[in-house]
């Protein structure tokens, strides 16, 4: 049975039906337990005190699951070494470094098999007078690179030793995979026998030096710094979270829903958003074309256009009625009609000056001055989207547990180490949820993703440590084992007074009212507490208007998720699920309730109560691999000035 189970599960994620959901901490020990994921996270979800009955039935189900989870991985390292060649890469017979140095016996096991390894040169030295040269061959597949020992022989049918020892030359090498010295780094390496493919590396002029390169220089090669070490790392990582992401969401019977990117409204009510126009486009052609030249038209020559025309108009009438008296004259007659054809002309020309007159620097102007977005793509502003919440809410109350993943866009002026003009969010909507089950879910979504990246990322992690931040391992085992304290608002800020009045030095004054700065935020997790906090019920005034209203009128129903090195993590809320309360609190902050109908809607129409929360994914990053610049855990950072890649 373990085996049928881990066969049907293995290399895909759950269904997305899956109705598997999170333990709440406050749910009853009477009512039966959900169903399991088949591979449930590795971490122990918070619940209440259990009978002793659950206790032992909780055990013997976390025996089993860690029984499960030696098979499965077992089962893939037997199946790699089945069958070693990646499966996209049949035509070249590759097998990825991974499978070879990433097996449970670092490669041994293969040790007198021919095979093919394929990737870029990290280092390429010349030995024994030219008779052979190391080649370390990396292809991302993981941080190690394998040694390939190259003949000069083997090297003279493709040009020499000479051509393939360069960093940043790509190779294709076939050879048997032979043990390597007693007390090497490595248990294997690969003596070549041929040479398939070789992608020269001119390297007077190749910018990734072997030695140390700044993260500000490597900014300026975008399209290469991924054969970096560190960048290479933080792509592994980066790929191991979003993976976590959506196991632990699907795993826990969230559906995930995709939000556009293209949206009309401003969820976080700040105003720095992107917007998106073709009437740019038009104002480009309009300059261009030959009639545009001194086309602006001035209020005094509409006014002596709709003159002329009211002339016009009176000259009309007196020759109608000329022509009425003497019916039979055929030259009154024509004369009408060419005087109507003269009020027409005028009318239009009139009427067109007018238009143009309400063009302003090229667009259509409102009478208050405002754009005139009638002709635009969409017919009304738009803008990119700052967060996919306000659509995963929509989804939410028809569908109960939501979430997204993907780009958002804030058009803030920040050249800071921790803003990005573009980023990626995860913002997960659950119906029937109040604060207390959305703070289990944002705790129990952390610890997963950081005991997921400590089980598969561990070399990655390892070089992170040694070479960016000593204690990046150690502050995930923290957080992956630790329970989040809880702590309100009133009472953080209390203890800062107190630490302040202590002889504490911030930057930032404190006092009720603030929002927290990041200096505040890291003094509790890292030097009160020394544990992850959730801080929740804060003041009104420095939240979002969708939040929850508490029963005091001061605060709201918000939580945010404090950890080490960054601050805060997550930011989330009960959402306000009263339709009087919410449009008031949207007047309020003096926006335009129009974009917000269909918002509106859903209070009106079956409102439940329900919560979620947002995480900025580069911030998790951040907090990972500890870096200090958040441009280095994106692949293609975006910041005022720079778009470029």
């Amino acid at each position: 049975l373990f085996m049928r189970s881990v066969l049907l599960s293995r290399n895909r994620l759950p269904s997305l039906g899956h109705s598997t959901q999170l333990l709440s901490k406050r749910r009853s020990p009477s009512l039966p337990l959900p169903p399991r994921p088949l591979v449930p996270p590795a971490i122990q979800m918070s619940s209440s005190t259990q009978s002793q009955g659950n206790a032992e039935l909780s055990s013997e189900v976390e025996a089993l699951r860690k029984q499960l989870a030696s098979l499965q991985s077992t089962l893939q390292q037997k199946e790699a070494q089945l069958n070693t060649v990646w499966p996209y890469s049949k035509s070249y017979g590759r097998t990825s470094i991974n499978t070879i140095i990433g097996a449970s016996d670092a490669g041994k096991s293969m040790i007198g098999k021919t095979l093919r390894v394929g990737g870029w040169i990290k280092t390429g030295r010349e030995a024994g007078a030219g008779a052979f040269a190391f080649l370390e061959v990396n292809d991302g597949s993981c941080f190690e690179s394998i040694q390939v020992m190259m003949s000069k022989e083997v090297a003279d049918q493709v040009g020499g030793l000479k051509l393939l020892t360069p960093t940043g030359t790509s190779v294709l090498v076939e050879g048997e995979l032979t043990p390597t010295p007693e007390g090497t780094k490595q248990a294997v390496e690969l003596k070549a026998t041929r040479v398939l493919h070789v992608g020269e590396c001119e390297a007077s002029t190749y910018p990734i030096a072997k030695k140390k390169t700044s993260y500000e220089f490597l900014r300026e090669k975008m399209h290469l710094r991924p054969r970096t070490n560190t960048i290479g790392a933080v792509a592994r990582i980066r790929n191991a979270l979003a993976y976590a992401t959506h196991r632990f969401f699907q795993e826990n019977g969230f559906l995930y829903v995709h939000t556009p990117i293209i949206t009309a409204s401003d969820c976080e009510g700040a105003g720095e958003m992107f917007q998106v126009t073709t009437l740019l486009g038009k104002v480009d052609e309009e300059a261009e074309a030959p009639s545009s030249a001194g086309s602006q038209v001035t209020p005094e020559k509409v006014e002596s256009l709709k003159a002329a025309a009211a002339a016009q108009g009176e000259k009309v009438k007196s020759v109608k009625a000329a022509a009425a008296a003497d019916k039979a004259n055929q030259e009154l007659a024509a004369a009408v009609k060419a005087e109507v054809a003269a009020l027409m002309k005028a009318k239009e020309e009139a009427a067109k000056a007018e238009e143009m007159s309400s063009v302003v620097g090229g667009l259509k102007r409102l009478p208050d001055g405002k754009v005139d977005y009638k002709e635009d793509f969409f017919g009304r502003p738009a803008y990119l989207t700052v967060s996919g919440q306000l659509q995963g809410e929509y989804y939410a109350c028809a569908l109960s547990n939501v979430y997204t993943f993907g780009p958002t866009f804030r058009a803030e002026q920040s050249y800071t180490s921790r803003h990005l003009a573009e980023f990626w969010m995860i913002e997960p909507e659950i119906a029937f949820c109040d604060l207390e089950d959305d703070m289990v879910c944002a705790e129990d979504y952390v610890r997963f993703c950081c005991r997921f990246l400590l089980d598969n990322c561990r070399s990655d992690l390892e070089f992170i440590a040694k070479m960016v931040d000593k204690t990046a391992i150690d502050r995930l085992e923290q957080v992956a084992s630790s329970s989040f304290k809880r702590c309100s608002y009133t009472e953080a800020i209390e203890l800062l007074e107190k630490a302040v009045a202590g002889g504490k030095k911030f930057e930032h004054a404190v006092s009720w009212g603030i929002d927290l700065a990041t200096e505040h935020e890291r003094f509790l997790t890292e030097e009160l507490f020394k544990q992850p906090v959730i801080v929740y019920d804060y003041p009104k005034e420095i939240k979002a208007f969708y939040m929850k209203l508490n029963e005091d009128g001061k605060t709201v129903a918000a939580m945010d998720v404090l950890v080490p090195k960054v601050g805060e993590l997550i930011g989330g809320s009960q959402r306000e699920d009263r339709y009087d309360t919410l449009k008031a609190r949207i007047e309020a902050t003096g926006m335009d309730a129009g974009p917000y109908e269909q918002y509106l809607d859903i209070r009106k129409y079956g409102s439940v109560p329900h919560s979620g929360f947002g995480l900025g994914f580069e911030r998790l990053l951040l907090f990972a691999t500890g870096l200090e610049n958040i441009r280095e855990v994106i692949p293609f950072p975006r910041w005022p000035g720079n778009a470029a890649c």
